[in-house]
């Protein structure tokens, strides 16, 4: 059984708090092939990982606490991005607004944005010394090709092999991982859950447009399930944080929509 959490809200769609509850219901591993965090905004949680020498999320931490067996949240998730907020204008080396790219760990190693001056505490901790630096868009492209894609594939090979594996995505990014079929589809936002049939959600996937920003590969969550119609709709209660903190907690409040993924 393989189950795909994915949001129709960029930012606090629910997503990783509905995975943990999920993890804890099927005894499942998660996954998070990408994951990011920000410098200025997630600052405790990226000093924390980067004082260790290592560079991780809240996100990925939860997946890897809440899954099966004893796993690091670099074993569940590969890729992760450090950002940075970029007062002023211009869009930076990814085009994005207010908003610039500092350092990638692509499994073990370090890919750095040397058009960007990196914090002390960077410098300081991170290994980068062998880093591969990129300034340029296409430089990017092809270091993507190189060292991203050959972990996305081992990845999807892992997720293949579990017997339960719940893969959370990113943003509202429709499809996170290439090479992986999904039965059951979670598509998570405040308030409700909303269910697809797997088979036909990736079906859509491939008719969906992708934005000129977006390119064609990426495609937004939003634009795939308004090709669909959902199985099912559940609504989701708020949460306090003592319950958000204890994965059994959460699957017993999300119970009557974690039981129509099965």
């Amino acid at each position: 059984m393989t189950i795909l959490v994915a949001g129709s809200d960029r930012i606090d769609a629910g997503k990783t708090t509905f995975t943990v509850g999920l993890l804890s219901q099927f005894d499942a591993v998660g996954f998070k092939p990408r994951a990011g965090n920000d410098f200025w905004f997630d600052h405790d949680d990226a000093a924390t990982a980067i004082s260790a020498g290592r560079l991780y999320g809240k996100d990925a931490t939860r997946l890897a606490d809440a899954s099966a067996g004893d796993l690091a949240p670099e074993d569940v998730n590969p890729v992760h991005r450090l950002w940075r907020p970029a007062p002023g204008k211009g869009q930076g080396l990814l085009g994005q607004e207010r908003r610039e790219f500092l350092v990638d760990r692509v499994g073990e190693t370090f890919v750095v944005n040397g058009t960007v001056s990196l914090p002390d505490l960077v410098c300081e901790h991170l290994p980068l010394v062998d880093a591969v630096t990129v300034e340029s868009l296409p430089e990017l492209n092809d270091q993507t090709e190189r060292r991203y894609l050959p972990h996305f594939r081992a990845l999807a090979e892992r997720i293949r092999n579990e017997d339960g594996a719940v893969v959370e995505s990113y943003s509202d990014i429709a499809r996170p991982i290439h090479g992986v079929e999904f039965g059951t589809v979670a598509v998570v936002e405040p308030r409700r859950v909303r269910v697809y049939d797997g088979a036909r959600y990736l079906k859509a996937c491939e008719f969906a447009d992708g934005s000129a920003r977006d390119g064609t590969m990426e495609k937004r969550v939003q634009d795939v399930v308004s090709l669909l119609d959902p199985r099912s709709t559940h609504a989701l209660e708020p949460l306090t944080k003592t319950e958000r903190d204890d994965p059994e907690e959460i699957a017993a409040v999300y119970e009557t929509a974690y039981e129509a993924l099965r």
